[in-house]
């Protein structure tokens, strides 16, 4: 019975993607606990195939940012691509959030969002950071036009 309650509430949240960390370089040296980094995460759109975006952001280290408390910054940059042939894996709605993640332990979280610009066939990439009480405006914005894939 249990079990069942937990699967219907895992298929009940919205299909997410997850990052995979490709890299990262240290920006300040901590004495105690890891140091301050950049790091870039890649991941797949889950409801397109064919498109990869690629998030660099700010992790804070320390005490704290070992521990998990810090509160990370808000400045992220992203670029997406289309690595394959892109298809749609259901309808598609205007700020489909596509990634999201806390960079503070409860009230900060960093976030993808799409959009489909029709009129020019482009899928549009906005990342941005909000907190419970106030938003942040840093952003950032990357589009992807669709177009045909080569066949190999």
């Amino acid at each position: 019975m249990l079990k069942g309650i937990v699967a219907a509430a895992l298929l009940a949240l919205p299909m997410l993607a997850a990052a995979e960390e490709i890299g990262q370089v240290s920006t300040v040296f901590k004495f105690v606990g890891p140091n301050d980094r950049i790091v870039v995460e890649a991941f797949d759109d889950p409801k397109v195939d064919g498109v990869t975006c690629y998030l660099s952001r700010a992790k804070t280290g320390g005490v704290k940012g070992g521990l998990g408390l810090a509160e990370d910054r808000a400045e992220a940059s992203i670029a997406c691509r289309q690595v394959g042939p892109i298809h749609f894996k259901e309808q598609l709605k205007d700020g489909d959030e596509v990634f999201k993640e806390r960079t503070s332990l409860v009230f900060k979280t960093m976030q993808v969002v799409r959009f489909l610009d029709k009129k020019r066939n482009t899928l549009v990439y906005l990342v941005y950071s909000d907190r419970l009480i106030e938003g942040s405006p840093q952003n950032a914005v990357t589009a992807i036009p669709i177009l045909p894939w080569p066949q190999q």
